[in-house]
């Protein structure tokens, strides 16, 4: 054996020595501290028949948890996502039961729930010191994060990937606009991001569609096609359904739609990973990948791509400790913005800690967890979606406190993936992106009282409830959580419909969509004015209305706005031009944005968007939601892409980056420029393939599932 081998050999040895000692050490302090845990005999024993048992017991917990553990998780695989977070406390706490009936003489005993609180503490002490150590030696770093991978390679036949050809990875920052990111670098709340602006990548803007929300922007990033996906919810008429982009079955048919429209099977066809996204991509290797959780059968459960990750007791019982600290977090922040007086505010009280904490906790490491396993194994290209500042800005604001703290771990995350990197069998680029951003203001209900449904229902005519109902929110965490808790999602237009006369009104950040379903095809404005005189004029003339989109006989189409001045205008869309009219103030590339929806077979018999004000940048959201991104208006139309300077600029000279299918079209680039040409899989191939994924843990092989995350 080498030198250098008897040195690893040693450290290894020493780092295991120290661990167990640290968990002895706890153990002795704990036995100490709590009544109904003890280390000695009813008679008494000395100090150091104490730490001789002490040491028995934390060694065979230890062995337990090494050898027993991912037996056990796997054994309650079958159990929902959340709830295994749950019973990791008690499952570890067991072992400890069984580690101190090892013990000789009958010197180790706890009550059940002494020993859930022991065994927590132990595995936290004992995962933190064996980090600490770790840090200061690069060849152990690695061999602890690349442990798993290993072990599953193994098992399932895989080469080593080694390759002088570099990876790539696509780390999606979910709603962070290239602002937002701008403002959080310069408050130093991203030294990574900051760092890597000052030596290695090239931060771009780009622009978003009028659809600005993940559904559009991530099929149109990992497909190539943005296509009639006029809002993040529409109700289709021929088939009576009601689509939304976070949905299992509606994601399934977005892609299906995506992939037959451009017979390209995605981004990710070539040795490709999709890590907690509403679309694969066309990946092989899947993991919390919505598209997939419609699907049926042992092979598309959601829940199994979370094994790999909760097999190590140290992650389970740190996750879990995190999550119980973040539901903590959120209670004490928004019980204090409710104190302050802050204004906006919206409701966050109910499920919505937990949804947070799953957000910000338990999707953020199992994803992170599943790109440091893709990198390890070599893997050609890895696309993930962090969702944790989008879900929390929606409800604090797009630069609120309790968004920019979420910002600053996230760039942890970076960091951990970068340092990976440093220890991959091959070099990676990393590449930052975002998929929109958010823009602030108070909700469309708190400012004039009453929901955009109340005012179309009064502009028809018809009965508006006394008080006014508020609208849900779009944010992509709720359904993945309902998803992981292997709770029904609603699949169609019912819960939103009333009589079949009624229109249906929906909302996706600050636009509204208005359909009539007792019609065929796309309601005219000569019908719409026909049947219900008054309503587009209260539309267009309320203050919270920046504009409208009809049909039209004479025109094809118009826009209708004006609120606030002298007269309501209507221009017809091919006239329709930047910063003029109905689209005063809302920028460049607003009057090609609505051009674009309005050939969509789906948009909504009126297309209706908030007002935006230029100076403040704010909108008014249909949702209950003080940060938003749907429509037109501000910073949600404005995400990023941050790249390695080593890889072509995204577009020549002056130009402009517009849309998502564009983004496609330079990421393909960049891969190609790594790789080679890539092999297109048609539309059928890439279908078929996706019926028969396999699946299994997700830091090698296999397709877990996902139900994302606005």
């Amino acid at each position: 054996m080498s030198t250098g081998r008897w040195r690893t050999a040693g450290s290894a040895l020493v780092r295991v020595i120290v661990v167990w000692a640290v968990s002895t050490l706890t153990m002795m302090v704990l036995a100490w501290i709590l009544p109904d845990f003890r280390l000695k005999s009813e008679g008494g024993d000395s100090i150091t028949r104490v730490a001789l048992t002490a040491a028995w017991g934390a060694g065979a917990f230890g062995l337990l948890s090494a050898l027993v553990w991912p037996l056990v998780v796997r054994a309650f695989l079958l159990v929902p996502a959340l709830v295994l977070g749950l019973l990791v406390f008690f499952l570890n706490g067991s072992l400890l039961l069984i580690a101190l009936s090892l013990i000789p003489s009958g010197r180790g005993a706890a009550q059940p729930e002494t020993a859930v609180v022991v065994a927590a503490a132990m595995s936290a002490v004992a995962s933190a010191t064996s980090t600490a150590l770790a840090v200061r030696d690069d060849n152990a770093y690695r061999r602890r994060l690349s442990r798993l991978a290993d072990r599953r390679r193994r098992r399932g036949g895989d080469e080593h990937r080694g390759s002088e050809t570099p990876g790539t990875v696509f780390l999606q920052l979910d709603g962070v606009g290239h602002d937002v990111l701008c403002h959080a670098v310069g408050a130093g709340l991203m030294p990574t991001v900051a760092g890597w602006l000052e030596r290695t990548h090239r931060l771009t803007p780009w622009r978003t569609d009028w659809s600005s929300q993940t559904g559009a922007s991530q099929l149109g990033i990992l497909h190539g096609c943005t296509f009639d996906v006029p809002a993040f919810r529409w109700y289709e008429k021929d088939t009576g359904e009601l689509m939304v982009s976070n949905r299992p079955a509606s994601a399934v048919e977005l892609q299906r739609r995506a992939v037959e429209r451009t017979g390209d099977g995605g981004l990710l066809t070539v040795d490709g990973a999709s890590r907690g996204n509403l679309f694969s991509g066309g990946a092989d290797q899947l993991a919390l990948v919505l598209s997939m959780a419609a699907r049926r059968g042992r092979r598309t459960r959601s829940r199994a791509g979370y094994f790999a990750y909760f097999s190590d007791p140290a992650n389970a019982v740190r996750t879990a400790l995190s999550f119980v600290a973040e539901v903590g977090r959120e209670i004490g922040e928004s019980t204090r913005a409710r104190l302050r007086g802050d204004a906006p505010r919206v409701r966050r009280g109910g499920l919505y800690p937990f949804i947070r904490a799953f957000a910000t906790v338990v999707e953020r490491d199992v994803v992170v967890a599943a790109v440091i396993g893709d990198m390890l194994a070599g893997r050609t290209a890895v696309y993930a979606d962090l969702v944790a500042y989008d879900e929390v800005a929606h409800h604090s604001g797009p630069r609120g406190r309790d968004a920019l703290k979420v910002l600053e771990r996230l760039d942890r995350s970076i960091a951990l993936l970068a340092k990976v990197a440093e220890h991959a069998p091959r070099a990676y680029r990393i590449v930052l992106l975002s998929d929109h951003g958010q823009s602030p203001g108070e909700t469309f209900a708190g400012a004039y009282g009453l929901t955009l449904k109340d005012l179309v229902r009064a502009g028809c005519g018809l009965p508006v409830p006394r008080s006014a109902g508020r609208t849900k929110s779009g944010a992509e965490a709720r359904d993945a959580v309902r998803v992981a808790l292997h709770r029904p999602v609603p699949e169609n237009g019912q819960e939103e419909a009333g009589p079949a006369s009624d229109p249906i009104v929906l909302a996706s950040g600050n636009l509204g969509l208005v359909s009539f379903p007792d019609t065929e095809g796309r309601l005219n404005r000569e019908e719409i004015d026909r049947r219900h005189p008054a309503l587009l004029r209260t539309l267009a003339g309320h203050p919270g209305i920046g504009f409208l989109l009809v049909r039209s006989e004479e025109y094809g189409a118009v826009v209708i706005g004006g609120a606030g001045t002298d007269r309501i205008q209507e221009v017809p869309i091919g006239e329709l031009e930047d910063g003029k009219g109905p689209l005063t103030g809302f920028g460049p590339g607003a009057a090609e944005a609505v051009r674009r929806t309005d050939t969509f077979p789906h948009t909504a018999d009126i297309m209706v968007n908030s007002m935006y004000d230029p100076v403040t940048g704010e909108v008014h959201a249909f949702e209950e939601q003080i940060g938003s991104h749907g429509g037109l208006g501000g910073e949600q139309a404005h995400p990023f892409l941050l790249s390695p300077r080593e890889l072509s600029a995204p577009v020549a000279g002056d130009g402009r980056l517009v849309g998502a299918e564009q983004v496609h079209q330079v990421l393909r680039r960049w891969l190609r420029e790594c790789l080679g040409p890539q092999v297109p899989v048609s539309a059928a191939t890439q279908i078929r393939r996706s019926e028969s994924e396999a699946d299994g843990p997700f830091p090698v092989e296999g397709a877990a599932l996902r139900d994302k995350s606005a």
